[in-house]
């Protein structure tokens, strides 16, 4: 069948919108209705050449973007039997298999299939099913490709949802909310009364925010060099605001009287290795720094104190879907949605249509944004 999709070409080219073929699934593979994906930052890190191969030969281009989003469920391959048509679904840019060593300990957000995610061919049987209108083979981000019509997917990329939820709340959940939220909650391990700096007050870093608030935390400190981010960040659960680290360095210091931040979060939109020094200062004895936001796949170099970081017992972090499970995490936060405990609604600042897709990502880059939304028909 044929479908509409935002496809990138090359580094710092702009999204074409291009009908493209799709192949119907076979085993162990689902179609699905697009409903609203997501304009995470980390597609833009596709455009800018921050994400994906420098070898041409494992070039990631031509490539349908987009790894946040939501759909209904229009046909199932053989052996699909956790999906039927109709269902509701919210995607997973990271796959849970359920049976590697990962899965099995309860860590699918680290499951093996999601090493293959950036690369060609379909997660099932490794075959391309996506052609352009040139017959030229297409890629899809994260096996996904939220930025079409129809998504062809692995059964594994999917997880199901109530029908009786709204599908834009869903697709944000698929990616922002679970990263952000997870990264303060499982993986900083947010105590009541902790004074926690969020940096980078994104998609991600407001939900970030959202997590310190709900576990219990005294101080939250949103630090973002845009006045709009940070006054919607009071809205996600912020008490305080900063406009750089180095300001926030004084407001925590007075806040603790000197001891600093139990957690730092790095949220920002691209994450440098100049950022580690600062957070480590913001950070007290003992404390947490958590790296969240995207780096370079290329980013080696590092700004840290080592005599500092050892003596002071301190400790950073990675985290990918916030250190959780994607069928544990989606409906749980859903469910806290639904009780009013999580604000996903107040998340969307602007909608588009698929072929407005170049404006929502220049809104994104000038700061415009806490989330922008494809919504299709």
């Amino acid at each position: 069948m044929k479908t509409r999709a935002a496809v990138i070409y090359g580094v710092n080219e702009e999204w074409q919108i291009k009908d493209v073929e799709l192949d119907g699934p076979k085993a162990g593979e689902v179609l699905v209705k697009s409903h609203a994906a997501g304009l995470c930052h980390s597609d833009e890190h596709i455009v800018t050449g921050d994400l994906g191969s420098a070898d041409p030969e494992n070039s990631i281009f031509p490539c349908i973007g987009g790894h946040e989003g939501s759909g209904v469920v229009m046909e199932v391959g053989d052996g699909v039997t956790d999906f039927e048509v109709g269902d509701h679904v919210a995607v997973s840019f990271v796959p849970a298999c359920g049976k590697c060593r990962w899965c099995a300990s309860g860590m699918q957000n680290l499951c093996d299939q999601g090493a293959g995610t950036m690369g060609r061919g379909m997660i099932t049987d490794g075959r391309s099913a996506h052609t352009g209108p040139d017959g030229e083979e297409i890629y899809c981000m994260a096996k996904l490709g939220t930025f079409a019509e129809h998504m062809l997917v692995g059964e594994d990329s999917l997880v199901k949802v109530d029908k009786d939820l709204p599908l834009v709340p869903v697709a944000l959940v698929s990616c922002g909310v679970a990263t952000g939220y997870g990264s303060a909650v499982n993986r900083a391990e947010v105590k009541a009364g902790d004074t926690v700096v969020v940096v980078g007050c994104g998609g991600i870093g407001s939900n970030a925010l959202q997590g310190a608030r709900v576990a219990g935390a005294k101080n939250i400190v949103a630090v973002d060099l845009a006045e709009f981010k940070r006054e919607k960040a009071v809205e996600f659960g912020a008490t305080h605001t900063a406009a750089s680290m180095e300001e926030a360095m004084e407001l925590v210091g007075g806040l603790t009287e000197g001891v600093m931040a139990d957690k730092v979060i790095l949220a920002p939109g691209v994450v440098t290795g100049d950022l580690i020094a600062p957070a480590q200062f913001l950070t007290r004895k003992g404390g947490t720094i958590v790296v969240t936001g995207l780096a370079p796949m290329m980013q080696m170099d590092v700004q840290l104190n080592l005599f500092e970081f050892a003596m002071m017992n301190k400790e950073i972090k990675g985290t990918i879907f916030g250190s959780d499970s994607p069928r544990r995490a989606v409906p749980r936060l859903l469910s806290m949605y639904q009780a009013g405990q999580l604000k996903l609604d107040e998340l969307v600042t602007e909608t588009y249509t698929l072929d407005e897709i170049n404006q929502g990502y220049q809104d994104m880059r000038d700061d415009k944004n806490i989330r922008g939304v494809i919504v299709f028909d």
